[in-house]
């Protein structure tokens, strides 16, 4: 089981990325370490919908999203009611080094870079509680 840093287990992952071939890598790597994808979406439009609708404990947000901003998204997320408010990983090909500005300035819990993903990594980030 993975914990957020309010106590509460977290089991149920939504994954937001333009590159559908990494949302089944993503997805494949998640699920072996014990997180339940529950969805994945390839833009900010089929994301909200899917919080909505499915309630995960955590989202991973893809920086870069195509010609969206997964900072944006970040902040859409941070405006929902705190009860339904899931927890949110950003991810990049790019760095910690090249978007900790970014990171920091955002809502988001943390940063994994997509190199390094895994339940684990995931789990670590919610766990710290960084903000």
């Amino acid at each position: 089981m993975l914990w957020c840093n309010a106590g509460a287990v977290v089991r149920r992952c939504v994954i937001v990325d333009d590159n559908e071939r990494f949302l089944a890598v993503a997805r494949s790597s998640l699920e072996r370490g014990g997180l339940e994808v529950v969805g994945t979406a390839t833009t900010t439009t089929q994301a909200l919908e899917l919080i909505g609708a499915l309630r995960p404990d955590v989202v991973l947000v893809d920086i870069a999203l195509g010609a969206e901003s997964g900072l944006d998204l970040v902040h859409l997320i941070a405006a929902v009611e705190v009860s339904a408010r899931p927890q949110v990983v950003l991810i990049s090909t790019r760095r910690e080094d090249d978007v900790a500005e970014l990171v920091s300035a955002s809502p988001a819990a943390g940063f994994v870079w997509k190199a390094d993903l895994s339940a684990r990594a995931v789990r670590d980030v919610v766990a710290s509680g960084e903000q």
